[in-house]
């Protein structure tokens, strides 16, 4: 048995209480704080951005690439938070007369997600005053939360963790190392991962207590289901990338042209979320349940 194991449910949505906390933060008086966005500056590092994969565009073309993906990489977490939050609120529903630690730490993560919501609708503003005018982002949120939150809760549960899981990734391993990033693009991403680190572990305490009341056929089903919203997040991101593109070579009146793929812009721009699609494979191979 492994240390986790060791800790009951209630003490683990404690133990989420205490971090929200420890780390809550104030979008204007701590993440924002007068700065403002410098275009001299990359937003998305390169290993999300992939700008490197460009071979025939300039130091300066890779840095506007980095700077739509960035703008792009936050409308997305805006976007998903929307019915990530009403999932949320939903769930808290069964804590209502039982555990009410459990109650509280999921009310806490619903304001953190209406707060996410409102920094990265702050942030996009931001971009826009210092990027050229013509940058789109047309997904509706309120119509994909309806699409997403028609599937089952275990399925719906599946894709945030998975979410919630390549955040922290994405951060730790991609954006806080990068010194050549914007320094406020960076806080954007350090405060939100300071606050989406415990609501990995909501995520994960709520998908086990959904999936024990499961049968096999029923979790067949959300497997199913899980992986529909991995191909439909795809398609979302997909259409995006082509509208990224289509501003970038709109705004430099040119495609790059290598001597191989690699050197070329295509339809769409690399989009920095869509490692999301990959974990689809393993779950239909046989990692059905998750782990107790």
């Amino acid at each position: 048995m492994n240390a986790i194991e060791k800790i009951s449910s209630t003490d683990r949505y404690a133990r989420c209480v205490q971090a929200s906390k420890r780390v809550r933060w104030d979008i204007d008086k701590d993440v924002i704080r007068e700065h403002r966005f410098d275009v001299a500056h990359k937003f998305l590092p390169d290993g999300l951005s992939l700008a490197d994969a460009f071979t025939t565009l300039s130091a300066d073309e890779k840095r506007f690439v980095s700077q739509i993906q960035g703008r792009t990489y936050a409308n997305i977490f805006g976007l998903v938070e929307r019915f990530i939050n009403a999932k949320v609120l939903e769930l808290s529903h069964d804590h209502w007369f039982g555990d009410q630690v459990a109650l509280e730490a999921l009310v806490r993560f619903s304001d953190e997600e209406l707060k996410h919501q409102a920094l990265f609708r702050r942030i996009d503003a931001m971009v826009g005053e210092v990027l050229p005018d013509g940058y789109r982002f047309d997904i509706d949120p309120n119509g994909v939360g309806h699409a997403v939150l028609g599937k089952s809760t275990w399925a719906v549960l599946a894709l945030t963790l998975d979410i919630e899981l390549f955040t922290q990734l994405h951060y730790r391993e991609s954006i806080e190392p990068d010194t050549g990033l914007s320094e406020l693009f960076k806080d954007v991403f350090l405060y939100h991962w300071k606050e989406e680190s415990q609501h990995a572990t909501l995520d994960e305490l709520e998908w086990v207590r959904h999936d024990a009341e499961l049968t096999a056929e029923q979790r067949e089903r959300a497997v199913n289901e899980f992986i529909e919203l991995v191909a439909a997040v795809d398609g979302i991101l997909q259409a995006q990338a082509k509208a990224d593109a289509a501003y970038f070579t709109g705004k430099c009146g040119r495609c790059g042209r290598g001597t191989s793929d690699r050197g070329r812009i295509p339809e769409g721009l690399p989009v920095a979320i869509h490692p999301l699609g990959r974990p689809a494979p393993a779950l239909r191979q046989g990692a059905v349940r998750p782990d107790h």
